[in-house]
Formats: structure tokens, sequence, C-alpha cells
């Protein structure tokens, strides 16, 4: 996290240490990647999650510094995070990246364009990731969620929310364990024959 007080808290949570660290930033995110090499003994998961919506309006409404920053943390993130430790994986001969996309990046959501085209980015740069290293032992894969019961909530206009639970047929947001859940089995040694793919978690929203 960039939050070093949401780290801490995170990091007491799971018992586990953390780095402080702006994915938007390539110094950064080597600096990071290199110390929770050392720190782990080794990398052999990526989990890109880290992301953010801003304002929701049309498009000719949106600043150019509202595209560029969800832009940059939530694609250029993604990018820079791989840059950094898809080597450590190829070099280990193993390897599982999953990328957090979203359904709006196959959809698309009215007000929120910056959000969505960085999602679409997030869903094209993972296929063609995963053909790239489809020889190499390391395998990447993308999730596309509807609505997440998260805090990224909180950045969100109420006609936004009751906008993106009336598209989901289950009628209601999805949980972070069953997220998890997912996630885990993407970078598990059973996920082996998927790789450049989209897995769905939007409650019947997406339905091919």
């Amino acid at each position: 996290d960039r939050d070093a007080d949401a780290l801490a808290d995170a990091g007491r949570e799971l018992a586990s240490p953390g780095f402080v660290v702006d994915i938007t930033d390539w110094e950064s995110v080597r600096q990071a990647a290199a110390a929770t090499a050392e720190s782990l003994g080794g990398v052999q998961m990526l989990v890109n999650n880290a992301g953010i919506t801003r304002a929701n309006r049309p498009s000719w409404e949106l600043s150019v510094e509202e595209w560029r920053q969800v832009v940059d943390i939530d694609l250029t993130g993604v990018f820079l995070c791989c840059k950094a430790v898809v080597p450590m994986l190829i070099a280990g001969g193993y390897g599982r990246v999953v990328n957090i996309a979203s359904i709006a990046g196959k959809e698309g959501n009215p007000n929120a364009a910056h959000y969505s085209a960085a999602k679409a980015g997030v869903i094209g740069f993972t296929e063609s990731l995963g053909k790239a290293l489809a020889r190499t032992g390391v395998i990447a894969n993308c999730v596309t969620p509807a609505v997440i019961e998260s805090d990224i909530l909180k950045q969100m206009s109420e006609s936004h929310i009751q906008y993106m639970l009336s598209r989901i047929p289950m009628g209601r947001f999805g949980l972070k364990e069953e997220a998890a859940a997912l996630v885990a089995w993407l970078c598990s040694r059973d996920c082996s024959f998927s790789t450049g793919a989209v897995f769905d978690l939007s409650g019947g929203r997406a339905t091919y």
C-alpha cells in the first residue's frame, strides 16, 4: 500500500509484513519487488489488485488529471508490477499472475469511462501476457468482478452504486471472500491449463 497506516493495519491482521509502494512509480515498484523477494526468499505469485474509480461523470466532464490518475493506477500500475516481478517468475520456472480487471472493462459502465477503459486495458494486457508466457511455466489470468463489497464503494456516487447493483441478476454485491477464493485457485498449482483467460465473478451479469 502507499498508505503506511493502512499497510500497518493489514500487516497486523495478516501477521505479515508489507512495503510502502506507489505502483505508478517504477523505482518504487522495483524496490518493493526486490525487498519482497528478499524477505520471502523468492516470489511465485503476483496479484494486481490495487484500483481506484474517482469521479462518476461523463467522459467529457472528467479532468485530465482524473483520467490520468485512474489509468496510471488501474492499468499502468499492473504493467509496472508485472515488469518488476514476471522476470523473477520466469527465472524460477514457475509462477502465477492474477490481474484484477472488472466487468466494466467488458461492458463499459456509464459515467466511468476512465475506469472502464483502464480495466479493458488490463484484460487485453493479460491476454497478451498469457500468450507470451505460455511456455515458461508462468501463467497469467485476470478476474472480471462485478461490484465487490469493499472500500472502493466509498469512492462512488450512490446512484452509480445502485446502477451497478441493478445489473446483477443475483441482486447482491460479491463478497471479498468469494473473490479471494477464486484468486487463490488461480494462484494454485491446480490452475495449470488456463492462461491469458478472463474469469467472470459477476453474479450472473456476464453471460458471455
